[in-house]
């Protein structure tokens, strides 16, 4: 017997609350001493695609100065396409942060005078809708997270709030991880994860290289390196630097 629509998108939905859970779970990971912010927001990056269903995700954090830099993203192609908003100053990440709201289902076909220079670009790069939702706690914005689609993929306002809800427990992880109270703590958090980003893409430049292996791949074994041996990310990433 063929499901009927409605038993298909409730399956969807189960499916989608479970990954949450699972999301939710791995924020606790925030708390622990020795938290590693960059891997944690890869992961963050990876459950927002599992629970969205869209085919790809990045996200961008604010510096001291308040301009958003990219911190994490689940390919190359979004990690072009998440630096290309931020050179030229337009995106859905960048409208999501200072509207502090999300930004859903917007057909790329159509948003060329919404933003005339990153559409193309993003269309160019196989993705047809974008999506993009603020990493916030009640007033208080820090960032924004990206999702893009392959296809038309829209969703209804129950996977709105689903997204936003993992956007916002992030959001709560990174402000409170070992009591940060005041902007200064944050900002200097930040500062530390985006410096650590410039020894990662280094690193993944380098290990690449020496495996003939793609970027990506490099990244996940670096990863997976990091995880088995209880390091940080960074410090595996230096490792691979030095033995350059």
């Amino acid at each position: 017997m063929t499901p009927r629509p409605e038993q298909n998108e409730g399956r969807r939905m189960v499916t989608s609350i479970s990954k949450l859970s699972d999301a939710f779970v791995e924020v606790t990971d925030t708390l622990v001493n020795d938290f590693d912010v960059i891997d944690f927001l890869n992961s963050l990056t990876e459950h927002a695609v599992a629970v969205s269903g869209a085919a790809a995700a990045g996200l961008l954090l604010a510096d001291h100065n308040g301009r958003l830099q990219l911190l994490a993203a689940t390919d190359q192609d979004v990690r072009a396409l998440e630096l290309y908003q931020v050179q030229n100053e337009e995106g859905p990440c960048l409208d999501s942060f200072w509207l502090r709201e999300p930004v859903v289902n917007a057909d790329l076909a159509h948003a060329g005078d919404r933003w005339p220079q990153f559409s193309p670009r993003a269309i160019e790069a196989g993705y047809q809708s974008v999506h993009a939702f603020p990493l916030r706690m009640r007033d208080r914005v820090i960032g924004a997270l990206g999702l893009f689609g392959s296809e038309d993929h829209r969703f209804d306002p129950d996977e709105v709030r689903l997204v936003q809800a993992l956007a916002d427990v992030a959001a709560i992880g990174l402000l409170q991880q070992r009591s940060i109270a005041n902007a200064e703590g944050l900002t200097e958090q930040l500062q530390v994860a985006l410096n650590s980003r410039i020894v990662i893409e280094q690193a993944k430049g380098a290990f690449a290289q020496r495996n003939g292996i793609s970027v990506d791949e490099a990244f996940r074994r670096l990863r997976q390196e990091a995880r088995t041996s209880g390091r940080k990310l960074t410090d595996v990433c230096a490792a691979v630097l030095d033995r350059r």
